[in-house]
């Protein structure tokens, strides 16, 4: 009997002594699987920070692009408007100028020319 109980013992000492290594390569598994995750975790941050940094880059080039066609498109509209009022003031000067050359100077007409024309020019 003294013999079944020492075996007992030594069986449960055995059994203690692997549930003690298993827990052990457990623990060391763990703290590997949990490295690893941190390492992916680490690169997968820095990957998305390249991947926002070269969007963000990209975006400020699209931007700048389109204000520059803005700025050129805005150019290009102010120079026509003022073409047009230029011409319309030419023409109209030119018209203004043949209306007089037509019909002559109005102080002429009623020979006032080279005079003043009211009381307080003539002082």
């Amino acid at each position: 009997m003294k013999q079944i109980i020492k075996e007992v013992f030594q069986a449960e000492e055995k059994v203690g002594e692997i549930l003690k290594q298993a827990r052990e390569k457990a623990s060391k598994i763990r703290r590997s699987v949990e490295k690893e995750n941190s390492e992916k975790m680490s690169e997968a941050k820095q990957k998305a920070r390249e991947i926002i940094q070269t969007t963000v880059e990209e975006a400020k080039i699209e931007a700048e692009r389109i204000r520059q066609e803005k700025l050129e498109q805005a150019r290009q509209e102010k120079e026509s408007l003022l073409k047009d009022k230029k011409e319309a003031i030419d023409n109209l000067v030119d018209h203004i100028c043949n209306i007089i050359m037509w019909h002559g100077h109005p102080a002429r007409d009623h020979g006032l020319e080279g005079r003043a024309t009211n009381e307080k020019d003539k002082k």
